[in-house]
């Protein structure tokens, strides 16, 4: 198929390339603007099954996930709006 499409193509070789590589151009952005969004909503890795209210351990909103808590030396409990340092 690859070379009758440049056979078909007029010119010299690198008018041919210029060309060949104008249409592979063309109708990568004919999938990408118009065929895969039009494919897009039937596929099937758009359906989301994570639901994290149901999920054991999930915090509430508002509730600062995945901050462990500092000890420092001592037992001490580090002061408020401190990083760690300095």
């Amino acid at each position: 198929m690859y070379g009758l499409i440049w056979r078909m193509l007029p010119g010299p070789w690198a008018s041919k390339f210029i060309m060949a590589m104008g249409l592979l151009v063309g109708a990568a952005a004919l999938l990408w603007f118009f065929a895969f969004p039009a494919i897009s909503p039937h596929m099937p890795f758009n359906d989301g099954a994570i639901d994290s209210g149901d999920v054991p351990g999930a915090t509430p909103e508002g509730d600062p996930a995945g901050e462990p808590e500092v000890e420092l030396e001592g037992g001490e409990a580090p002061a408020e709006g401190t990083e760690g340092g300095g």
